[in-house]
């Protein structure tokens, strides 16, 4: 299904004057709120096509209805949610499980709804039904020889499928690790994942990316072999320009200072995106900013300084992408709330008096430094992200419209109740 452009035009002018006084308020408040309306218009957040079912634990999954069945719904759900909040306009996707063998049907679907085709993930953390060895030990890192080609051409392969559709990165995530000690030798499993990946660098095209992602455990709870940011910086510096780190929001130790690493990564030049989440205890996959919204602002805060910087555009110098996959949420209810998590932090990281800072900062005012920050962590930017959004073409408040319009009733009724996303 979509949504007429006249439905979100109607919403609009049924709180047209509500929204106009909070945001005469807002703007006479924030003498930059052209210069920031203008960035929130262009920045735009990948939407992961595993997310779009209900997701799961490894104890259970329990499916809702309406769920996408195939690549081409996955597209149109993207679809809708970018006609909503104007701010979804790119889908990532895994391979095998969004294989597909016409290319130019699915790059003209996606063209039809807006969208771009950002970041490739490949897998090898699962046995597929026709693969002839198995990950149960590892990918990349694997000690038989055999098992690590397979690896690499898979992850050759959805290099030729993302390039068939206009993509422009590869994502690696690796389960690879070990559960014991004495299991594995780090050494060896270090030196045998560059090897692997070297050969998966060579086969990237020019204008591409490599992102490596890192994750401190699951699966494997002993050892990971790409487990923390420097292991990954490691890896893309020995690999050379094309390779960047990717930070996972969940893929650290409790209380780790993501703000700090990526503000390292981005100095060094080796930052390369981010997947946006949110937990409690730890890879919990929740949505973002549902439980830690001042730290997503102060990573916010940090990459705005480091790209001003180097000059690096906010909307396209990195790759912006969400993972989320739980069981209890309407799965499109739950991204319309990250992308609005997500943009509400970053407008606030664009209200902060960076000069202001700046002087605080070198006369050691530590008192002033705080309160700078939270001064714009706690300004409710909430009627600026609804102006862009406005002008952009999208719902003034779209998870309200969302439930307006009954999406949600119309998927079941369109696919049936016990559908199941393909990929989870």
């Amino acid at each position: 299904m979509e949504i007429e452009k006249y439905q979100i035009a109607t919403h609009n002018q049924e709180s047209e004057t509500e929204h106009q006084r909070r945001f005469d308020f807002a703007a006479s408040e924030n003498p930059r709120v052209e210069d920031v309306i203008s960035k929130l218009i262009k920045f735009q957040i990948g939407i992961p096509s595993w997310a779009l079912g209900t997701g799961g634990t490894r104890f259970g999954r329990f499916s809702g209805g309406g769920e996408p069945r195939s690549l081409e719904e996955k597209i149109q759900d993207i679809g809708l949610l970018h006609q909503l909040n104007q701010s979804s306009g790119a889908i990532s996707l895994h391979i095998p499980w969004d294989k597909t063998e016409d290319y130019d049907a699915i790059r003209k679907l996606a063209g039809h709804h807006g969208l771009r085709f950002d970041a490739m993930n490949s897998n090898t953390f699962q046995d597929q039904p026709d693969q002839a060895h198995s990950y149960k030990f590892g990918s990349l890192q694997h000690v038989n020889k055999a098992v690590r080609k397979q690896a690499i051409e898979h992850n050759i392969e959805v290099i030729r499928q993302g390039k068939a559709l206009g993509s422009e990165a590869l994502t690696v995530w690796l389960a690879d690790g070990s559960c014991f000690p004495g299991q594995l030798n780090f050494r060896k499993a270090f030196q045998n994942t560059l090897e692997s990946l070297e050969e998966i660098y060579a086969a990237i095209p020019e204008k591409w990316k490599l992102f490596i992602e890192y994750k401190a455990f699951e699966p494997n709870f002993y050892s990971t072999t790409v487990g923390d940011w420097g292991q990954s910086l490691l890896f893309a510096s020995k690999l050379g320009p094309k390779a960047y780190t990717l930070v996972d929001l969940g893929h650290h130790l409790p209380n780790a200072n993501i703000e700090q690493i990526v503000s390292l990564l981005l100095m060094e030049g080796k930052l390369g995106g981010f997947h946006f989440n949110d937990s409690k205890y730890g890879d919990d996959d929740l949505t973002a900013g549902s439980m830690k919204p001042y730290q997503l602002f102060l990573i916010f805060n940090e990459l705005i300084e480091g790209m001003d910087a180097k000059g690096i555009d906010h909307a396209t110098g990195l790759g912006w992408m969400i993972d989320a996959s739980h069981n209890v949420k309407d799965p499109l209810e739950d991204l319309l709330q990250s992308v609005e998590a997500i943009m509400m932090a970053y407008t606030q990281a664009l209200l902060v008096d960076k000069a202001a800072l700046t002087i605080a900062q070198q006369e050691n005012d530590t008192v002033r430094c705080q309160e700078i920050l939270q001064h714009a962590f706690r300004t409710d930017v909430r009627a600026i992200l609804q102006e862009a959004r406005r002008r952009s073409g999208g719902a003034a408040k779209p998870l309200e419209l969302y439930r307006q319009l009954k999406v949600r009733e119309k998927l079941i009724a369109e696919r049936g109740m016990k559908t199941i996303a393909t990929g989870l």
